[in-house]
């Protein structure tokens, strides 16, 4: 990216304050957060609001799951990339998400190893996923 562009804008869906915190906390440094949502509808109206270039999303929240979230915004075609960022490590789940379009899975245990660079690596088109943390 040219050092003289803007940040990548990223948008954070969790049903935790607290998570968001955290990660927008963690991510601020090298890109523009530029929303949250706390719900997988919410988060489907925001992107689309907000345009941002990466949404990292929770699998488990209210109203629409994540991965239903995820689904949802690869039927309409939108261009926002998906990291989905989950406390549940289970191969299933990984699937499940790249399977509805997520481009990128980090486990929230591995977030500050992994997120920043989950970031870089689906904004060139590539696919990240975290490796487990135990067995």
């Amino acid at each position: 990216m040219d050092p003289s562009s803007t940040k990548p804008r990223v948008l954070l869906a969790d049903d935790s304050q607290r998570v968001i915190q955290a990660i927008s906390t963690l991510l601020a440094e090298e890109f523009e957060v530029v929303g949250c949502a706390h719900d997988g509808a919410e988060a489907i109206k925001a992107v689309i609001r907000l345009k941002p270039d990466v949404i990292v999303m929770d699998i488990v929240m209210p109203k629409q799951d994540g991965i239903q979230a995820a689904r949802r915004l690869n039927q309409m075609n939108c261009p926002t990339k998906i990291i989905v960022l989950t406390g549940l490590e289970d191969q299933d789940y990984v699937e499940a998400s790249l399977a509805a379009g997520a481009s990128g899975f980090v486990f929230k245990c591995r977030a500050a190893v992994d997120l920043s660079r989950a970031v870089h690596e689906v904004l060139a088109g590539r696919v990240f996923v975290s490796t487990r943390s135990r067995g």
